[in-house]
């Protein structure tokens, strides 16, 4: 998207006017969710200000709670060496790192599960149970098992009826409006049940990467808890610091 220059008005310090005209492009729907911010070298010659105005209007911005912002550390799953970008759904993620995945629903029902509902600190002690395995379309191979947990709540109440949208877990919590704010992730290393074994097609006991993701809306409510079995072969946990 081209944007033209901005000349700051007096009064109002530059870095709240710059926070203040990126919060109307992204509540206005300009930016939207997952969108990148243009980079600090855009943003001082879009706004004619200098590098430290921009820095401290995108931590005006942030304070805001409308943007969250790396300073080139972190984490995050590949698969065969390319990024996978869960934020824009995994399976779309998968394709775009170059996977040809065929997947398949195990599971879409509503359970009850205290113990989890512990763990997440909530109340509600029914959950959306979505469980799905993937598989190369070409030769059948394993590549993964996601089971999702989504508390349930009046906009997720029929999914289990109606099934998910368009396929993707990722269309439906955008339909009903829920939205991925923040979360945390963890990676571990998990031998193979007997059960999930059978359904991968590999030795039980065999070493899958182990990720536990919780996602939360901007207020912090909880909206997906995942665990995922991932194919050594191709996936694995990449750290920048």
């Amino acid at each position: 998207m081209v944007r033209s220059a901005i000349a700051l008005a007096p009064g109002a310090g530059k870095p709240e006017q710059i926070a203040t005209a990126l919060e109307h492009e992204i509540r206005s729907g300009r930016l939207g969710f997952g969108d990148r911010l243009q980079s600090e070298n855009e943003l001082v010659q879009r706004f004619s200000v200098s590098r430290n105005t921009v820095r401290k209007g995108l931590e005006e911005l942030s304070s805001r709670g409308l943007i969250t912002t790396r300073v080139g550390r972190g984490s995050f799953v590949t698969f065969d060496g390319k990024k996978v970008d869960d934020g824009i759904g995994w399976s779309r993620a998968l394709a775009n790192a170059g996977a040809n995945a065929l997947t398949r629903t195990l599971r879409l029902e509503v359970v009850e599960d205290p113990e989890l509902a512990r763990t997440l600190k909530i109340d509600n002690t029914a959950f959306i149970a979505v469980d799905r395995v993937r598989s190369n379309a070409a030769d059948g191979h394993p590549i993964s098992i996601e089971r999702s947990r989504l508390p349930l709540s009046p906009e997720l109440e029929d999914v289990p009826l109606r099934g998910l949208r368009e396929g993707s877990l990722n269309e439906t919590l955008r339909s009903v409006g829920l939205t991925l704010d923040h979360g945390e992730e963890w990676a571990d290393i998990e031998m193979l049940s007997a059960e999930d074994a059978g359904i991968l097609g590999c030795e039980p006991g065999a070493a899958f990467l182990r990720t536990r993701r919780i996602t939360r809306a901007a207020d912090g409510r909880v909206i997906e808890y995942v665990t995922s079995l991932l194919n050594p072969a191709h996936f694995a946990l990449h750290l920048e610091f």
